[in-house]
């Protein structure tokens, strides 16, 4: 199976994402049968019943108000993407995803409190730190909250994400080559 994301540099919004696949999607769907699109940059909660309807995984739940829009729109729509909690490993200020020390209780409430299947743990390690305890971080969190998919390592570091027990890997830029911006 081969994944593209519908993601572009930061700076450009979800809308554009939603807007970019759903015009292109169709046409590689029908070229490709079997291909699934995957979502790995944000996503507001107000676009979670166009993001249900089209990707077949979403990497990135990170907060209680997209987790109840995801809900919402899962119930609605019968459709049940592959969900990622995003870990923000590095604590990061501008990055999106939960903290490591707050995740186990995150997923309890994805679960919980909403009723989502998780399926596994995403994270993008801070670009001026070795990404190994990243990736050891989040396999760890994955292993004892019985989630089985992790999504991390990029065209740089896939390689060693994949030592660490990596299922999916973004390599985007490793086969599509940079993707420039539009402004």
């Amino acid at each position: 199976m081969v994944t593209r994301d519908a993601t572009a540099p930061s700076g450009r919004s979800t809308k554009f994402h939603l807007q970019e696949a759903k015009a292109k999607w169709p046409a590689l769907q029908a070229a490709h049968p079997g291909i699934a699109l995957h979502l790995i940059g944000p996503l507001q909660s107000n676009k979670a019943k166009e993001a249900v309807a089209l990707f077949d995984a979403i990497h990135t739940v990170d907060r209680p108000s997209l987790c109840e829009a995801l809900a919402k729109e899962i119930a609605r729509q019968g459709r049940r993407p592959l969900l990622f909690v995003e870990v923000n490993t590095g604590a990061e200020p501008q990055k999106a995803g939960v903290l490591p020390q707050d995740a186990d209780s995150f997923i309890g409430r994805c679960r919980e409190d909403y009723g989502l299947e998780i399926a596994g743990l995403m994270c993008i390690p801070p670009m001026n730190e070795a990404p190994a305890p990243h990736f050891a971080l989040t396999a760890k969190i994955a292993a004892r909250n019985g989630l089985k998919l992790l999504s991390m390592g990029m065209s740089a570091d896939f390689a060693l994400a994949v030592e660490f027990g990596a299922t999916h890997v973004r390599v985007g830029s490793a086969i599509f080559g940079e993707r420039g911006t539009t402004e």
